[in-house]
């Protein structure tokens, strides 16, 4: 099969898969979804095991994928994602793999996920006191995920990245509190400006907490100043703490967009490939995939989905919608 590449009209070109496996969550964040959760996908829609290995197998072979990250809904409810990671490991010894979770029963599976050949892991954690996480995610849990965060440190999962949304009216003045504590445990904090994928469709601009409220907030606190790395086409700036060597990051996706340097694709749970997070559009590759196609077929379609990503994501046109999906079913 000769070899192709996951590239736009633009010249950008994908090398960084999220894999949802599952729309599911045991969390009910409220900018993420109602307190009585969402239809799920019907389980015969899902994609199985196999077929999630089969697919990453396609990207990581002929179509240039260096990274696969695992993502939800919640992976950790997946019950064979410690084998879905072995099998992906089995691909290739020079992928990077990580998943992102909310880290609720990783105290339990992060020995294994590390010896069936995971990378690290991205934690969402919001805030470092127990009763705001108990109102943002309508779960008291809060423990269970420090305790999660010190297996997957344990086990060697490493760097332990945080993800963090702050909320105006709830936690908005505890970055510096949750900045300090991430330091003390060695975890490396994101803040991410909450974006428009919530199930509600209750985003407004105007609520959100931007990248340069966090900056300010930090700033009463710590000093910050540019890493000496570069950014590339990661998505948080990355600033040195008080002169190091601990580092913040702020993936500023609304106010500061990073989209002339995406280089991520996105597989939904239910085999739909979305090319940004924002699209309006998927491409199928469940139902050629169920019908037989072969694997040259599926990396055909995989291209030609590429090829209709938009130049950005569009937030601050007027004509801007949002997703029909929200988050926990597309997959960070």
């Amino acid at each position: 099969m000769t070899p192709l590449l996951l590239e736009d009209r633009y010249g950008r070109v994908a090398t960084d898969l999220r894999v949802s496996l599952t729309d599911r969550c045991n969390l009910r964040c409220s900018y993420c979804m109602p307190p009585e959760g969402l239809d799920w996908l019907p389980d015969d829609s899902v994609l199985t095991d196999d077929e999630v290995v089969r697919l990453i197998g396609i990207g990581a072979a002929h179509l240039g994928i260096q990274e696969v990250r695992f993502t939800g809904g919640e992976p950790l409810v997946r019950r064979g994602l410690v084998d879905i990671v072995r099998r992906t490991r089995e691909l290739g010894p020079d992928l990077d793999i990580s998943v992102t979770t909310n880290a609720l029963g990783l105290s339990r599976n992060a020995e294994a996920l590390k010896a069936a050949g995971l990378d690290r892991v991205n934690v969402s954690l919001d805030t470092a006191r127990a009763d705001t996480f108990h109102r943002i995610t309508r779960r008291d849990r809060f423990h269970d995920v420090v305790a999660g965060l010190e297996a997957a440190q344990r086990a060697g999962l490493g760097p332990v990245k945080v993800n963090a949304v702050l909320l105006r009216g709830e936690n908005d003045d505890q970055a510096p509190e949750l900045l300090a504590w991430c330091l003390e445990r060695g975890y490396e904090l994101r803040f991410i400006e909450q974006m428009p994928l919530d199930a509600q469709h209750g985003w407004s601009r105007e609520g959100m907490i931007t990248a340069d409220e966090i900056f300010a907030s930090l700033a009463t606190v710590f000093d910050l100043t540019p890493a000496e790395e570069p950014r590339g086409s990661a998505p948080a700036e990355l600033f040195t703490v008080d002169g190091g060597p601990g580092t913040v990051g702020v993936i500023a996706s609304v106010t500061r967009p990073f989209c002339g340097d995406c280089d991520r694709v996105r597989l939904t749970a239910d085999g739909q490939v979305r090319n940004c997070l924002f699209a309006r559009s998927e491409s199928d590759l469940r139902g050629a995939l169920r019908a037989g196609a072969s694997d040259e077929e599926l990396a055909e379609r995989w291209v030609v989905a590429m090829r209709g990503k938009a130049a950005g994501h569009g937030i601050d046109d007027p004509s801007f919608l949002q997703p029909d999906r929200p988050m926990s079913a597309i997959g960070g």
